[in-house]
């Protein structure tokens, strides 16, 4: 049975900690002095990541204006349910990337690197907004694992309205940078985004056919059509027949 996105992700984070034990953090001042390090481009929140556990240890009260949720819902299952279906594979593919990278340096110079790339995210409202996702190494042990990480969760819908997923490493302290770094896919959803017959009615609605029309030549009711092209919106986080088009076009979907 394929592994669940949670599932898949706990197993890249308890590489990268090397299955360790991780002891209290308590370097809050360390902690304020890497925030330093990251520019902001936007309304964020930032949080405290704990790999081996895979869960937040703590999330800051921003989250609620950025998101719209109480820091207290704030849980890895419940941002992975909220990455944009097309970007789940990304989040994964990038996490698994990030790992390798981070656990072929020595100890010392990982806590040097911050680790950056974008995706989707669902606000409480329903509305999808793009966060650029900047992590930083925190708390590592003798072995080079990473124990704990610093985030910051950034919204760049005004800067960024479409595109992939972008991932980089960022050098700090005269370390060297990598940017756009390609990731080998790891993770691949169990199903397809849309059904056979989303599909159909999606390739008619490229072809410029009203509802009518479509209903007509799949021999389905037009109150059907509608339902599947409501559907639709619903699944890929489009918000109009318009964008779903150019995405399915853009992103080969059929």
């Amino acid at each position: 049975m394929p592994l669940t996105a949670f599932e898949e992700a706990q197993r890249i984070w308890k590489e990268i900690s090397k299955e360790a034990i991780v002891p209290e953090l308590k370097f809050e001042l360390k902690v304020r002095k890497k925030l330093l390090n990251i520019f902001q481009v936007g309304d964020y929140y930032h949080y405290i990541f704990n790999c081996q556990e895979a869960k937040v240890d703590f999330v800051h009260h921003n989250v609620l204006p950025v998101l719209g949720y109480d820091p207290q819902e704030i849980t890895t299952p419940f941002i992975l349910d909220r990455i944009h279906p097309d970007d789940l594979a990304w989040f994964l593919k990038y996490e698994d990337a990030a790992k390798d990278f981070l656990l072929s340096l020595p100890p010392d110079r990982s806590l040097k690197y911050k680790i950056r790339y974008d995706y989707r995210i669902k606000k409480a409202n329903g509305e999808y907004l793009r966060i650029l996702q900047q992590v930083l190494p925190i708390q590592v042990d003798v072995s080079g694992g990473v124990l704990r990480t610093l985030g910051i969760h950034t919204d760049i819908s005004h800067l960024k309205k479409d595109g992939l997923p972008m991932l980089s490493y960022i050098g700090l302290e005269g370390e060297p940078s990598y940017i756009n770094v390609q990731a080998k896919n790891v993770f691949s959803p169990d199903r397809e985004l849309l059904s056979k017959r989303e599909k159909e009615i999606l390739s008619l609605l490229i072809a410029g056919l009203p509802s009518s029309q479509i209903s007509e030549k799949l021999y389905i009711s037009q109150h059907t059509v509608n339902t599947h092209r409501k559907n639709m919106l619903s699944k890929t986080g489009a918000a109009s027949t318009s964008e779903l088009i150019a995405r399915a076009v853009r992103e080969g979907w059929l």
